[in-house]
C-alpha cells in the first residue's frame, strides 16, 4: 500500500509539471485566499493583545467598572463606534456610585470617565471628532496618563481648564506647544493647562483616543448635562492585588446597594476590561475572513475545473490503468492526490505570503501580527478541505470511465 501510495504520488508530481503554468495559476487562486485569511487573523490577533499588553501593563490592580448587565454585552454598534462622544450619553453609572465604591477597603483611586458631545472650537479652527471626557484628578494616575508638558486637571487648578492630547492641539491651534490657549465646547471657554504625551495608537481599554482627547473636569462636564454626571465608566486602582476578587465583589455589592438592589452594571478585571476592543477586532476579523473564504471556494472551483480537464485529456490513460488492473479507488486516489497538491501547495505558499503582508503592514501599525497555533492549522487545514471537496467528483468522473470506452478514445 506504501509503495502505492508512493507512485501515485510521483504521478501526481510528474502530471503537475507536465503543465507548469496551468497548475500554477490554479495553485495562485488557492495561495491568495490563504494569505488573505491568514493576514487578517494575524494583525487583528495583534490589535487584540496590543490591548490586552495595556491592561498587563497596570499590574493586575485595575477594575473597571461599567454600565449594562453581564448578560447584555456590549453591543455590536457600540462596538463600531467605541470613541463616539454620546455613545454612553445614558448611563446607568452616577456619582453616587463613585463615593460608594471609595468607601470599599483596599480601593486606593476611583476615576470616572464622562463623556461629553460636542464640537471642540478654537479662535481659528474647529474639529468635530474630538471625544471630550470629564473626569477627575485621579484619572492620570488610574490609568497612568503622560504628561507632556503642563499637569493634569487637579482639585487647586479651575474648574474651566482642560488637558488636550497632541493631535487636538495640532488640530486646533496649529501647534503642539498650546498651554494658555483657550478654546470652547457648547460655548463654555476652557484654557489648555496640559498636553497629553502622544501614544502610538488609539487604541486603549478606555474607548477613546488620547492623542484627540479634551479632558476636562467632572464638574464641567456636568454643566452640560444640566449637573448631572452620566458616567459611562470607572477606573479603580486597588492597593493589594492579592486581594482582587474580594475587592471585586465589594465593588459590586457597593454599586448593586446604590443602585437599590438593580445590577445593570458590569465589574470587570484582567482581559475582560479588553473585550469590547477585543470584539471589534474579531468582528472586523469575522467579515474579512468570510471574503477570503468567497476567494478560496472561487480558487476552489479552479481546482475542480482544472482537474476535469485533465481527466478528459488524460482518458486513454484511465481506460490503459484500468486495462491492466488499477481499480476505481486506484484512479479516484490518483486525481485526489494531484488536487490536494495543488490546495496544499497553495495553503503553504498563501500562510507565508500572508504573515509577509502582514509584517510589511506593520510601519503604518502600532502593533505587530500575533502567532497563535490555530493560524497555520486553519490555513493549511481550510486548503486541505477545499481540495478535498472541489478534487472529489473530477476524481469520480474519472473512476467510473468505463476502460473499453476511454481505451477507444485516441484524444
Amino acid at each position: 500500500m506504501r509503495i502505492l501510495l508512493l507512485n501515485h504520488i510521483e504521478n501526481a508530481r510528474e502530471s503537475l509539471r507536465s503543465n507548469k503554468l496551468r497548475t500554477r495559476l490554479t495553485v495562485l487562486g488557492i495561495t491568495l485566499g490563504v494569505a488573505c485569511m491568514t493576514a487578517i487573523m494575524a494583525l487583528s490577533l495583534g490589535a487584540v493583545r496590543l490591548v490586552d499588553r495595556q491592561i498587563s501593563e497596570l499590574d493586575g490592580n485595575m477594575v473597571v467598572v461599567r454600565p449594562g448587565t453581564g448578560e447584555n454585552p456590549d453591543s455590536v454598534q457600540d462596538m463600531l463606534n467605541p470613541a463616539s462622544n454620546d455613545s454612553f450619553s445614558v448611563s446607568s453609572l452616577v456619582e453616587d456610585d463613585i463615593a460608594a465604591i471609595a468607601n470599599v477597603d483596599n480601593v486606593t483611586e476611583v476615576a470616572p470617565l464622562m463623556s461629553v458631545s460636542g464640537r471642540v472650537q478654537s479662535q481659528d479652527e474647529t474639529v468635530n471628532d474630538a471625544t471630550i471626557v470629564a473626569t477627575t484628578p485621579e484619572l492620570a494616575t488610574v490609568s497612568n496618563f503622560a504628561i507632556r508638558d503642563g499637569q493634569f486637571i487637579d482639585s487647586i487648578t479651575n474648574t474651566n481648564t482642560a488637558v488636550i492630547g497632541n493631535q487636538l492641539s495640532v488640530d486646533l491651534f496649529g501647534t503642539n506647544q498650546s498651554i494658555g490657549q483657550t478654546f470652547s465646547i457648547r460655548n463654555q471657554t476652557f484654557t489648555v493647562i496640559g498636553i497629553l504625551k502622544p501614544v502610538p495608537t488609539g487604541i486603549n481599554y478606555n474607548n477613546f483616543n488620547l492623542n484627540k482627547a479634551a479632558i476636562i473636569n467632572l464638574e464641567s462636564g456636568k454643566q452640560f448635562n444640566e449637573g448631572v454626571a452620566h458616567i459611562r465608566q470607572i477606573n479603580i486602582r486597588v492597593d493589594d492585588v492579592s486581594k482582587l476578587d474580594a475587592t471585586t465583589e465589594a465593588i459590586a455589592a457597593a454599586v448593586k446597594k446604590s443602585h437599590d438592589g438593580e445590577e445593570d452594571f458590569r465589574v470587570l478585571t484582567g482581559s475582560d476590561i479588553s473585550r469590547p476592543s477585543s470584539q471589534l477586532f474579531v468582528a472586523v476579523a469575522a467579515a474579512a475572513t468570510s471574503v477570503a473564504i468567497v476567494s478560496l471556494i472561487i480558487g476552489g472551483i479552479g481546482i475542480m475545473n482544472i482537474m476535469l480537464v485533465g481527466v478528459a485529456e488524460r482518458t486513454r490513460e484511465i481506460g490503459i490503468r484500468k486495462a491492466v488492473g488499477a481499480s476505481n479507488m486506484h484512479i479516484s486516489m490518483q486525481f485526489m492526490i494531484e488536487a490536494l497538491a495543488m490546495s496544499m501547495s497553495g495553503g503553504l505558499a498563501g500562510f507565508a505570503l500572508g504573515y509577509g503582508i502582514a509584517f510589511l503592514a506593520t510601519p503604518i501599525l502600532p502593533f505587530l501580527p500575533g502567532f497563535e497555533w490555530y493560524i497555520p492549522v486553519l490555513a493549511f487545514g481550510i486548503s486541505v478541505v477545499i481540495g478535498t471537496i472541489f478534487g472529489m467528483y473530477p476524481a469520480i468522473r474519472a473512476a467510473r470511465k468505463n476502460p473499453i470506452d476511454a481505451l477507444r478514445q485516441y484524444h
